[in-house]
């Protein structure tokens, strides 16, 4: 490996922290100079405070301070005089010492948060094919945890050997300024320290560099577990897995002991002979003192200067092995980041200016792609492409129209032969500027932890564009460039709205809806808009207009002109009636939790919520239904295997509580008249209790909830509201046809109801209505306004598998490219959804060059140009009509 490499990633740490913080650390260590002057004079201090200020040696009182006899002083003063020098002495240094500790902590952080940034900016180059080879597992915990222990010694680095060996020095000077034989006693076991320290050191560094290495191993296979747990399990494999995690936790356990026990013998061999050291120390100072030698007072400033002096040689070998370990971990992060093929960092300079437009063909000659020595993905591929074509790649499964795809949206590097568009070689155009202008969708795409709007504008952030105006995060920006990281805010304006034709921010999401439609998504926006929730408070005018929705919705359902189609398909709420087709828990609290303490099983425990069912007879009845219910389930449920669907859609209890209810139902025997025992805990009151607050009764027909007891629940409802105290009823949002339900969905406030149960095509009926309604009042963009802040979750995890890609290649139109490239993009969906999304795509495109690479041979034929690939040569090239017409590889594979 070099020693040096352009982005700053040097072989030694050391190396890294002179180049990056040189000056700071020749001030700091001018500061740790600077203080051994008032250490030292602490030290000499003391024994002139017994010689002369206590008895009074070498002095005639009174005593001339200045030496102009402008303040002269007795014994007494004087001694007041050198005991506050001693205190200043001490101050002084103690101050120096803080200032110094809190300049290499800054030091540090700044030198750690430039590290990361390096390796983050690396990752960001590395080349596609190397992420098969290194999975996340190895690089999170590397930019993480590992680099957080070598940030808190870079800040030391050079400060504290300084500062320990300065004050070890200043010591070691003054014992020898008090007698010469003294300063060799003091410093006689230190060359043996010097000696066994590294030796043993040498055998735990190995080791170290062994339990990393292991460690990510570890990390790495925890991974590929959890990636294939439906593998793991119907393959009834887990112990095989567990035993293959035996192995290699035993493994990790044996190096860390030798680890351990290494250490362990480092640390008594230096507690050792530091308790042999003040023995010497005492025996030879004690003989001076008795032969006159040496004073009381300089043996007791002795004294004391050499108990100081454990403290900077402890410190100087606890930093040693630090620095062995920070080395070491330091030269295995770099060597993991450090793959070969790393892309060119001048490829990921920031844009200033826009992107310029492709101005040529699309031309390759001899092209030729190798993964590796063995490998070649393209070899001496050759081929004009005129801006505007539209071109299918096809062929065989790795024969080289994936290679290709990636190669134009430079995923993969040339490995010989060249790639231009126009007058520009692609391997030099900045990713900003190629990012601007192409499109590139994969058959696997990613999409970000965020709301499908920022999805959509994550393609337009290749510069700033506008500054945000605020001091602080100047400031935050010039300490950010001091760390060697992009001093540009990522609260600035990034999103380029002209690149997606839109004015503003506003009208991006006429731009979304525009090309969500084109890739068959706008629908499922809309519902998503429909389930989703807004601030009404924030948001007061969507509530406002959802309101008016809710009232025309309720006029298709009971005005003059009431739908029939709709008749008996909602119930609404009225705060007289109980609500057959909502749940007990929602009909006693007439409302919505907003909180989790009233919320699922919450709300039985809730003693306020208890006391007052108590007061109205109920909380007598709703263990005993619970009961009931618990009996019920166990009976169905007991015998049926822990993901069977029926505990989805029927079941109150999850497969995993069973067992528990199980145990619940033996301990709660009822008595003869039916009730339960008078010493049930409190525990299993609620948990029963629970039970029945999730009865639909429209649904679940047990028999347990009939006119009576309807009745003795809208008692207890307004029981509820009359009496709960008011911190709790602010946690509810309750029902009133009025006011916009906050904790509800935008369907649900429209509703204010529920949906009949078992009334066929229910759902479609009532959700026709609803969009007619909204549509009716021009609302329907305001909906999905509210779909596109819908949030994907991790990797796009809420979005189905189709939606995601769909969404990927909606974020590549909206940037409207020159190029766009989709490689088996849509193979994820169903045949009828494929030549759907293709016929709205290649209409999208028109003007735009558009590169299908697929593996439906007969998509081809919508193409004006086909390549056919295979074995990484390309084979043929013509249209479809032409190639499959003679002999060839098309013909097979059509024929196939």
């Amino acid at each position: 490996m070099p020693t040096r490499s352009g982005d700053g990633l040097e072989r030694s740490i050391y190396r890294f922290v002179v180049r990056f913080s040189l000056k700071d650390t020749i001030f700091i260590c001018a500061l740790v100079a600077l203080a051994q002057v008032f250490y030292y004079i602490s030290l000499d201090l003391p024994k002139n405070i017994m010689n002369q200020g206590i008895q009074g040696k070498g002095v005639a009182f009174p005593v001339d301070i200045a030496g102009l006899g402008l303040l002269s002083l007795d014994q007494v003063g004087y001694l007041m005089w050198l005991c506050f020098l001693f205190l200043l002495a001490v101050l002084v240094n103690g101050g120096l010492k803080q200032f110094v500790n809190s300049l290499k902590g800054k030091l540090g952080e700044r030198l750690l948060r430039r590290l990361r940034y390096l390796l983050m900016a690396r990752i960001l180059r590395f080349p596609v094919a190397h992420f098969r080879k290194t999975s996340s597992g190895e690089l999170i915990p590397m930019l993480t945890a590992e680099v957080e222990q070598i940030g808190g010694f870079m800040g030391d680095a050079f400060v504290q050997p300084l500062m320990q060996a300065g004050m070890l020095l200043t010591i070691a000077i003054f014992l020898f300024a008090q007698n010469p034989i003294m300063g060799f006693a003091a410093i006689s076991l230190f060359p043996i320290q010097a000696y066994i320290v590294p030796v043993l050191q040498k055998r735990v560094k190995e080791l170290g560099k062994e339990r990393v290495k292991t460690v990510r191993k570890i990390s790495e296979r925890i991974g590929e577990t959890v990636g294939g747990i439906q593998e793991v399990r119907t393959l009834g494999t887990a112990a095989w897995e567990r035993a293959d995690y035996t192995e290699r936790f035993g493994t990790v356990y044996r190096i860390r002991f030798a680890i351990y026990q290494r250490k362990s013998l480092v640390k008594f061999i230096n507690n050792t002979l530091n308790q042999c050291a003040p023995l010497m120390f005492y025996a030879i100072g004690g003989y001076l003192v008795i032969h006159g030698s040496l004073s009381v007072g300089a043996l007791v400033a002795a004294l004391s200067a050499h108990k100081d002096m454990t403290a900077p040689w402890k410190e100087l070998l606890d930093y040693y092995q630090q620095a062995q370990d920070a080395q070491q971990k330091y030269e295995q992060v770099v060597e993991q980041f450090q793959p070969d093929n790393l892309l060119p960092a001048g490829l990921h300079a920031p844009a200033e200016a826009p992107a310029k437009p492709f101005d040529g063909p699309i031309v390759a000659n001899a092209l030729t792609v190798q993964e590796d020595a063995q490998t070649k993905l393209l070899e001496g591929v050759s081929f004009e492409l005129p801006l505007g074509t539209h071109v299918a790649l096809v062929g065989p499964s790795g024969g080289g129209r994936e290679a290709l795809a990636m190669t134009l949206a430079r995923l993969y590097q040339p490995t010989s032969g060249s790639l231009r568009i126009g007058s520009r070689d692609m391997a030099q155009i900045s990713d900003a500027d190629l990012g601007a202008r192409m499109g590139y969708v994969g058959p696997n795409a990613y999409v970000f932890s965020a709301s499908l709007r920022d999805n959509l504008a994550y393609g337009l952030r290749q510069r700033v564009l506008a500054p945000h105006e605020d001091a602080a995060r100047e400031r935050l920006l010039v300490e950010a460039a001091r760390a060697g990281n992009l001093p540009l805010d990522v609260e600035a304006q990034w999103i380029d709205y002209a690149a997606a034709g839109a004015a503003d921010a506003a009208d991006f999401d006429r731009v979304a809806t525009e090309v969500l439609a084109k890739v068959d998504l706008a629908e499922d926006v809309f519902l998503l808009g429909l389930r989703g929730q807004i601030d009404p408070v924030r948001r007061k005018n969507v509530a406002d207009a959802i309101l008016t929705a809710r009232a025309a919705f309720r006029q298709r359902l009971t005005g003059a002109q009431a739908d029939p189609a709709l008749k008996g398909l909602v119930e609404t709420f009225d705060p007289e009636r109980y609500n057959d087709n909502a749940t007990l828990g929602e009909n006693l609290l007439f409302g919505t939790a907003l909180d989790a303490s009233l919320a699922g099983d919450a709300l039985a425990a809730q003693p306020d919520f208890r006391r007052i069912l108590d007061e109205t007879g109920l909380g007598a009845e709703l263990p005993i239904m619970g009961r009931k219910v618990a009996e019920t389930m166990v009976e169905l449920f007991a015998d049926l295997p822990a993901g069977h669907e029926f505990f989805d859609r029927f079941s109150f209890i999850a497969a995993d509580d069973l067992p528990a209810f199980q145990t619940v139902l033996a301990r709660t025997v009822p008595l003869a008249d039916g009730s339960l025992p008078a010493d049930i805990s409190t525990e299993d009151r609620a948990r029963l209790a629970s039970l029945p607050l999730k009865l639909v009764d429209a649904r679940h027909r047990l028999g347990l909830i009939d006119k009576a007891f309807k009745e003795r629940a809208l008692v207890a409802r307004k029981a509820l509201r009359e009496k709960l105290p008011e911190k709790l009823r602010a946690k509810i949002a309750f029902f009133d046809p009025d006011i916009y339900n906050a904790a509800a969905s935008i369907q649900d406030n429209i509703l204010f109801g529920r949906i009949a149960y078992g009334q066929a095509k229910a759902q479609a009926s009532v959700g026709a209505a609803i969009r007619e309604v909204l549509e009716a009042l021009g609302l329907r963009e305001r909906v999905f306004e509210i779909g596109l802040d819908f949030q994907v979750g991790v990797a796009g995890g809420r979005l189905s598998a189709p939606q995601r890609q769909k969404l990927a290649i909606a974020r590549a139109l909206a940037k409207r490219p020159e190029l766009l490239v989709l490689n088996d993009a849509v193979a994820v969906l169903d045949r009828t959804g494929q030549a759907r999304l293709l016929e709205s795509l290649v209409a999208a495109a028109d003007g735009t060059t558009l590169v299908w690479a697929t593996q439906d041979t007969a998509s081809a034929a919508r193409f004006a140009r086909v390549m056919v690939f295979a074995e990484g040569r390309l084979v043929q090239d013509g249209t479809y009509a032409d190639l499959v017409a003679r002999d060839g590889t098309l013909k097979e594979l059509v024929a196939a």
